[in-house]
């Protein structure tokens, strides 16, 4: 098998086109066959179909669900996107209360990492 060399590519005539896509219409060889065969890219064959025009050779992803699955995705979608802004607001306040004691840490002259050791060390319900 030839290996290509990056930024090579090889140009196909029309008439070499349309005999593989017709190998396909034919049912000669499938779409996978034909790919493997020539070596042809993944979508090369797929595009030649198109630009001829071919479309009932390409193959279809049918897709069945039932009606509340789709209500149930756009539900799922929109706990994700609260849960990301809940989750960046989190990250907010921490970043604030943060600095928030950096600062009082540094008016008062103690060092932060030992006031962080001590209020993890105390039961309390707010730290």
């Amino acid at each position: 098998m030839n290996k290509r060399k990056r930024g090579e590519f090889i140009r196909y005539s029309d008439s070499f086109k349309q005999e593989i896509v017709r190998e396909v219409e034919t049912g000669t060889r499938s779409l996978s066959e034909v790919r493997q065969v020539y070596n042809l890219g993944s979508c090369t064959v797929q595009r030649w179909i198109k630009r001829m025009g071919k479309f009932d050779l390409l193959p279809r992803a049918i897709r069945v669900e039932k009606p509340d699955e789709k209500n149930r995705i756009k539900e799922l979608e929109r706990q994700i996107k609260d849960l990301k802004n809940a989750l960046a607001e989190t990250q907010v306040r921490y970043i604030i209360a943060e600095s928030q004691l950096e600062v009082v840490c540094e008016q008062q002259g103690l060092n932060v990492e030992e006031v962080k050791k001590k209020v993890k060390g105390k039961p309390s319900s707010k730290q």
